[in-house]
């Protein structure tokens, strides 16, 4: 893979035709809201900012990633020590895949892999992310029935306390909802490459978005959304490291 001209990773938004400002506008719409890129560019259009949503499109691959990144290592260290891990399974081309995903006891998402199995593999593949993403054990781990998770953890943490009961992991089924919705706007995904793309881009924004709002009162509410809105003006900035 050849590098980046140091010109371009200095000046990410160089020879483009549009200000950061509006991509990273775009960005935000297409992955903050269950929204098509056809529904970004007519919202964009309204604004008198006529992009295409092949325009759109590419800005998500070539600036979401980076984002992603950025707002990952801003976040590191803050997730609780409960993980929370379940896996749904995803149709694309008419072939079974499995999205595995973990969340903390908070709801905020920590990692997402999309793969071809259900099996002792596949959650260690898992876990063995996990663990290089945040650095440390959970203090408990929590999952549906599936064996391949008590197999896997008895490999890598076995000293990790493990709850496995299907009414205990109602967290991470929930937050398969959000990505479900994508899946059923996106009329499927197209590939497996694709979907990991996504849901890797889209789990560090939902989660830098994601405050608890019914145990909260409005002014934290507003407050809280306010400072998600300037760390994401700041990481889409031009100048940003």
């Amino acid at each position: 893979m050849t590098e980046q001209p140091a010109e371009l990773a200095v000046h990410p938004y160089k020879r483009h035709r549009f200000p950061a400002e509006i991509i990273s506008h775009a960005i935000w719409l297409y992955f903050r809201f269950p929204l098509s890129l056809r529904h970004v560019e007519d919202l964009l259009a309204e604004r008198g900012i006529e992009v295409s949503f092949q325009t759109v499109a590419e800005w998500a691959v070539k600036f979401g990633g980076e984002y992603a990144r950025r707002i990952r290592r801003q976040s590191r260290g803050r997730f609780s020590d409960k993980w929370h891990l379940d896996e749904m399974v995803i149709t694309i081309k008419g072939k079974k895949h499995w999205l595995w995903r973990a969340v903390d006891a908070e709801g905020y998402v920590l990692d997402a892999l999309v793969q071809s199995r259900r099996n002792k593999k596949a959650a260690l593949r898992l876990m063995r992310k996990l663990l290089k993403q945040q650095g440390l054990a959970p203090r408990v781990m929590i999952t549906d029935k599936l064996g391949s998770y008590a197999a896997a953890k008895k490999e890598l943490m076995p000293g990790v306390e493990h709850r496995s009961h299907k009414g205990l992991n109602n967290r991470a089924e929930n937050s398969h909802l959000a990505v479900r919705r994508r899946e059923r706007g996106m009329k499927g995904f197209k590939s497996a490459r694709q979907c990991q793309r996504f849901i890797s881009i889209h789990g560090p924004i939902t989660n830098l978005f994601h405050y608890p709002r019914n145990s909260m009162t409005a002014a934290q509410h507003r407050h809280l959304r306010n400072a998600a809105t300037a760390m994401w003006n700041e990481i889409t900035s031009p100048v940003a490291a």
